[in-house]
């Protein structure tokens, strides 16, 4: 399938599979996404590590009879419910600020001083950009690509990141005060 796709335009499809069904028992409506191959590195045992990214949400229509080794299948793209920038606007930046205190809390207690990513301008996006930076339960990822609502989109993804900020805020200033420990008060304030 890499040598396929790296020969053409890099596009395949990916879709969930619950642990409990058969690859082609997928079901009919499912929603998946479409990555394009940005980086393409080959092992020494065969094996690639692949960078990707995503595009375009589908839902399989079916599964086709092919002769490569791989599933192709027939696919439908899915597009947003069109909502007005007045509702979206505010609840994207309600999660851009979540995010920048998570973000900046958890590269804290890692050590880490990279800047945190940027974000889409288009508030529509902004669910799909965050819910890749953080870790969520495969079902919750799947109900996010899902969703034709972004406004239930962006709400959803704060509504998780304010549950959790206070808890990982804490952990980052008792993780910079373990740091200064036996340094006096001047490396607490650096």
């Amino acid at each position: 399938m890499l040598a396929d796709c790296m020969g053409s335009d890099r596009l395949f499809g990916i879709i969930c599979r619950e642990e409990n069904i058969g690859e082609r028992d997928i079901p009919p409506g499912t929603v998946g996404c479409v990555a394009r191959i940005e980086t393409a590195q080959e092992l020494p045992d065969g094996r690639s590590n692949i960078l990707v990214s995503g595009g375009l949400r589908f839902t399989l229509e079916r599964f086709v009879a092919a002769p490569s080794p791989y599933h192709v299948g027939e696919v439908a793209t899915i597009d947003d419910q069109p909502e007005p920038p007045a509702l979206l606007t505010p609840l994207a930046t309600r999660l851009r600020e979540v995010f920048e205190r998570v973000g900046h809390s958890a590269r804290t207690i890692a050590d880490d001083s990279a800047p945190l990513p940027d974000l889409p301008d288009d508030p529509a996006l902004v669910s799909f950009a965050i819910a890749q930076y953080i870790d969520l339960e495969l079902a919750v990822k799947q109900q996010l690509l899902a969703s034709r609502s972004p406004s239930e989109r962006l709400s959803h993804l704060a509504d998780l990141l304010e549950s959790i900020v206070e808890n990982v805020e804490s952990r980052a200033e008792v993780h910079m005060r373990a740091r200064g420990n036996g340094h006096g008060p001047q490396a607490q304030a650096s």
